[in-house]
């Protein structure tokens, strides 16, 4: 089972890659109606939310600059933005280095205890496949709704 999680990541992020490189980077920007957040936001937030996870699942050191957080966690907003946000290259270069680390990713892993359970409302989370298996919904999540805006916006 954990070899299937580790593939179905895969899958998933080479979809959201293929995804945000067929977008313009202006495009990246457009707020449609309706939507809290815009496609630059989105991407930014799968990469930030990737991250995090990895670092609770795995232990590893996080790898993307410490102006994610202030951009792209739950409750942000483009609107309230005081940096300029990455560009869609680096996002890009954000996507593919974590893909890169999910190839890295074993069963054994997957199957390991966290260090402590992780909780979010009502659900727990105790090992490490069960928190990554919650990422990659999420993960899902966000593509959905960046694609939806796409199809709004074109």
């Amino acid at each position: 089972m954990s070899q299937t999680i580790i593939h179905t990541g895969n899958v998933l992020r080479q979809v959201v890659i293929s995804q945000v490189q067929a977008i313009s980077e202006e495009q990246l920007d457009i707020q449609p109606t309706g939507f809290h957040n815009t496609i630059r936001w989105n991407v930014g937030h799968i990469i930030f939310w990737m991250d995090r996870y990895s670092t609770l699942c795995f232990d590893s050191p996080s790898l993307i600059p410490d102006q994610y957080e202030a951009l792209f966690t739950s409750g942000t907003k483009p609107a309230s933005w005081t940096t300029t946000p990455p560009s869609k290259e680096e996002l890009l270069q954000l996507l593919t280095m974590q893909l890169s680390r999910l190839s890295e990713l074993t069963p054994e892993l997957l199957d390991a205890p966290l260090k402590s359970p992780y909780v979010m409302g009502p659900f727990q989370f105790d090992t490490a496949g069960e928190l990554f298996n919650f990422a990659l919904v999420h993960e899902g999540i966000h593509l959905g709704t960046l694609s939806s805006q796409l199809k709004l916006i074109k």
